[in-house]
């Protein structure tokens, strides 16, 4: 259950409209999601948000798909389902695999297990990987 009402377009205010044509315009997609109809409530957040993640998802040195991937990642070990879901979808439209998705859980699970060993156990850190 939404904590805040998502706002149809005619609900926004103008500067919230404005921030979802331009994600239909840089998605090219009529398609607007829900957490940024839960943002228009404030339209500074949105835009702020917005403009950061264009930046950041958008061309760079790692290729589209690796920048979904770890996004899947980073919202399993956040527990964000939301985000898990929304970044799965857009991975697959990028071209990931099933297969692909597979394995990137497996790295996940494996990650989170042996996080949660080496912080049981309070290794320290080698010195050879530590930046000098």
């Amino acid at each position: 259950m939404p904590t805040v009402r998502l706002l149809a377009d005619d609900e926004m205010p103008p500067e919230s409209r404005a921030v979802l044509d331009d994600i239909r315009a840089t998605r090219r997609s009529d398609f607007v999601n829900n957490f940024w109809r839960a943002l228009a409530h404030d339209p500074k957040t949105l835009r702020r948000t917005w403009e950061s993640l264009k930046e950041v998802m958008g061309p760079g040195v790692l290729d589209p798909k690796v920048k979904e991937l770890i996004y899947i990642a980073v919202s399993v070990a956040h527990g964000c389902e939301y985000c898990i879901h929304s970044h799965t979808a857009a991975a697959r439209a990028k071209g990931v695999t099933e297969a692909e998705l597979m394995e990137l859980h497996a790295v996940i699970g494996m990650a989170a297990e042996t996080n949660r060993l080496v912080t049981a156990l309070q290794v320290p850190v080698d010195e050879v990987f530590q930046v000098r």
